[in-house]
Parts: structure tokens; C-alpha cells; sequence
């Protein structure tokens, strides 16, 4: 190193001047000292050869220490022929096209869409209408978004999604797994849709291959069965407005999530019918029930146990009504339920010798019995308030049949009150061809 490199003490003290100082540190090293009408500032400065010709260039470093090491390394360069200034230039180049990438990562990853995010605009958009909204939302918030839910969307692939449908197979839960799978594959296709993600992860899972194979329930309970129900009710230890609403579907054909959102003005005492509006019908379709007597009876014995001046069956925060599953647990926990059998002390009281049956089965053994007692097969269906799936029937056979309707409930009322009415010779009734 030349003899002429400055000590820390001499650089500490170097000051500005009227004129602009240049000061050699050794081995084309030199500190530029701007004038004090410039400002005084130091910058380094660094002098070689290149093919005879002398250059000159501008250092980056903002100390003395750094300004030796960036010295060293450029004359080393230049002992090896490589320009240093022509380095200094692609070294800028190579570090603004790092940014630059690394701008673009930045940009892209905010681009990017978590699970939870996805689910939230879903929810936003499409879900908010429907009615089993809630219930989506908690099985997503359960079972979907605690193991994906923080991925992005553009990554989530088929076996992402196939570990959160194993994860509740596991647990016994199919049919809670096939349902998830269907609406994991509508929210996938609602991103499909609005260009979040190119295609679809779901798209070449089978459903019936993943999951379980979608069986119809034809479970109807015999009459003898009926008759025994009203004897296995007393000890079942079921809450007095649960036995109302076993006696009411099975009486008037609705259905259990219908019946668990009704409120009293939907019950018309003086015109004997119970209205259910389209925000509790599960097709959008109002529809008016005309009440047997036997119906009639077990309103108004639901009435004497009123709790709540709007809800038929309340929450127990009295806020709103009763969770739709409420009922059908209840009945679950009395025919030998894992999830209810060490907690209730009869949990096989409802146990029938046809097998389980849950609160939809009252329904159609409902309707089954109406057509045994010979109750038109269209009547019956304007009683279960179906859809007509006939297109040309739906568009121009629009006739209400109210007073079949209401015939049809009265016949099925009365059988229902001879085969509960403890008479041991009511003789079963046979289907009318």
C-alpha cells in the first residue's frame, strides 16, 4: 500500500474549502471533498488504466473502510482485464433487475387469493341468499378453512382437497363429507368463474368415488310401529314439545327444518292451518297445511307449553328458534347414539324393529299412509308441497286442489288417532289398488 494512505485521524479532520479537494488515499484510491458552496460532501473516487487510457469512477462506498475494500476488488478486477466501470454498470443492472423481481413476486403474491379469502367473497356474494347459509358456514368454519383455509387458492390442488374430505371420513362422517365435497366444488367453480384460478381442483374428483354413493332413504315406519311409538314416547325422556313435533310432521307432512322455524302467527288456531312462508319452505314455495283434528290437537297442546310469544320451539336463549338439527339429534340420541349414549339414560327408547328412523321418515310415512287410504298420488304431492318435476305440468297445471288437500289430511288424521288411541284391535290398513 502506497505511503501516502490517509490515517483516520487526517480523514476525520478534512473540511471543505472555496475549492473542490481531491486527496489520495493510495493505489488510485482518492476522497473528494466538495467545496463548501456545494455542501462539503465526501464521496471516494478510484483511477486506473484500461488499454493506457487513465478512468476515472465514482465509488459507492460512504465510508473509508468500505472505500478501500471497493478499491481492492475493482483493481483486482482489472488486473484479471475486466473493466470496472463496466462491472459498476452491470452490477447496477443486476441489482434493479432483482428488485424489479422482486417488485413482481411481491405484486403477484398480494394478487394471489387465500382459501379464507375466497370463502369470504362466496360467502359475500352467493351464500348470503341462500338459505342454508349459516350451515355452510359452520361446516367450512369446522372442517374446510382450519386446514386449508390459509393456502392460496392458486395452489390448492386435488389432494388438498382430498385430505380435508379424508379427515371427516375418518370420523365416520360420509354423508357430512359428500356434502362438503359439492360445496367446496361450488365455491372452486364461483372462482372458476371470476378468473381467481384457472381450473377447478375438484373437477376430476367423483363424488360417489371420494365419498359415498348418494342412497335414497326409503325408511317408512309400519303402523305397528306408530302404535309402539306411542308407547316407547313416555319413557323416551324427549322434552314435551319434542313429542308435539314427531306427532305434527308425521301428521301434516312437513318437513323437520320447516317446522323448527315456525313461529306462532304461522298458526291460524280460528282457520285450522299452519302456514309455512317461503323464507322456511325448503323450495321457495309458500305453502298452507289444513289441520286434521288430530294435528289440530297436538298445536294445541304445544301451545300449553309455550315459551317464547313468537317461536313455536325457541332457543334456549329464548332469541330465536331451535337449531334445525335440534329435533332429529334428539331423536339420534334415543336409538343407541354414539354421540348421545352415554349421556342419556334411554338411549335405546325409541329403537324400532324396522330399523333407525329419523324425523324425515314421519314424512314419508306420512304421505305413504295417505296412499294406502287412497289419496291421489298428485294430491299427496301438493301435500308434501314437492316441486312438480314434469315441466308441462309445472307450467300449466297450476289447480291448488285445496280441498283434496285438506281431505287427505283429515283421512290420515284419523287413522293416526285410531292407531295412537291404545285400541289393540285397530286392523292395519291396506294399500288401494
Amino acid at each position: 500500500m502506497a505511503n501516502n494512505k490517509l490515517t483516520d485521524l487526517a480523514f476525520r479532520k478534512l473540511k471543505p474549502l472555496e475549492k473542490e479537494q481531491l486527496i489520495p488515499d493510495g493505489g488510485g484510491l482518492y476522497v473528494r471533498v466538495r467545496p463548501v458552496t456545494e455542501g462539503g460532501a465526501i464521496s471516494f473516487r478510484f483511477r486506473y488504466l484500461n488499454q493506457g487510457k487513465q478512468i476515472w469512477m465514482t465509488l459507492k462506498a460512504k465510508s473509508l473502510a468500505d472505500a478501500r475494500k471497493e478499491r481492492d476488488n475493482y483493481k483486482s478486477m482489472a488486473k484479471q482485464g475486466i473493466d470496472p466501470v463496466t462491472e459498476q454498470k452491470l452490477s447496477a443492472e443486476r441489482a434493479r433487475a432483482t428488485q424489479l423481481a422482486e417488485e413482481a413476486e411481491i405484486a403477484r403474491l398480494q394478487a394471489l387469493t387465500s382459501v379464507d379469502g375466497l370463502f369470504e367473497r362466496w360467502a359475500a356474494t352467493d351464500l348470503q341468499q341462500r338459505k342454508d347459509f349459516a350451515e355452510v358456514q359452520r361446516m367450512f368454519t369446522k372442517d374446510v378453512l382450519p386446514v386449508i383455509g390459509s393456502f392460496n387458492v392458486q395452489d390448492i390442488r386435488k389432494g388438498h382437497v382430498t385430505d380435508v374430505i379424508d379427515r371427516i371420513k375418518r370420523r365416520g362422517s360420509v354423508h357430512t363429507a359428500r356434502n362438503l365435497l359439492k360445496l367446496m366444488r361450488q365455491m372452486f367453480k364461483f372462482a372458476v368463474d371470476r378468473d381467481i384460478i384457472e381450473f377447478d381442483p375438484t373437477a376430476s374428483l367423483s363424488v360417489s368415488k371420494i365419498t359415498t354413493k348418494n342412497t335414497e332413504r326409503d325408511r317408512v315406519l309400519s303402523q305397528d310401529e306408530i302404535k309402539l311409538l306411542t308407547q316407547q314416547l313416555p319413557a323416551a325422556g324427549l322434552m314435551p314439545s319434542t313429542e308435539c313435533a314427531l306427532w305434527i310432521m308425521l301428521s301434516t307432512l312437513c318437513r323437520v327444518g320447516e317446522l323448527s322455524k315456525a313461529q306462532w302467527k304461522h298458526v291460524d288456531f280460528d282457520a285450522r292451518t299452519f302456514f309455512i312462508p317461503i323464507e322456511n319452505s325448503k323450495n321457495d314455495k309458500a305453502h298452507t297445511i289444513f289441520l286434521s283434528d288430530f294435528a289440530y290437537a297436538q298445536f294445541q297442546r304445544l301451545f300449553t307449553f309455550k315459551q317464547s310469544e313468537t317461536w313455536l320451539f325457541p332457543n334456549s336463549k329464548n332469541t330465536s328458534h331451535v337449531c334445525e338439527k335440534s329435533i332429529t339429534k334428539q331423536i339420534d340420541g334415543r336409538q343407541n347414539s354414539t354421540v348421545y349414549s352415554n349421556r342419556s339414560k334411554a338411549n335405546q327408547a325409541l329403537v324400532m324393529p324396522g330399523g333407525k328412523w329419523t324425523p324425515h321418515d314421519l314424512r314419508r310415512t306420512g304421505a305413504t299412509m295417505m296412499g294406502n287410504l287412497g289419496v291421489h298420488g298428485d294430491v299427496i304431492e301438493k301435500c308434501l308441497n314437492h316441486t312438480q318435476e314434469n315441466t308441462l305440468k309445472r307450467v300449466y297445471q297450476h289447480q291448488a286442489l285445496k280441498t283434496e288437500q285438506a281431505e287427505a289430511w283429515r283421512v290420515l288424521g284419523e287413522r293416526l288417532e285410531l292407531l295412537t288411541s291404545g285400541n289393540p284391535n285397530v286392523i292395519p290398513i291396506k294399500r288401494v289398488i
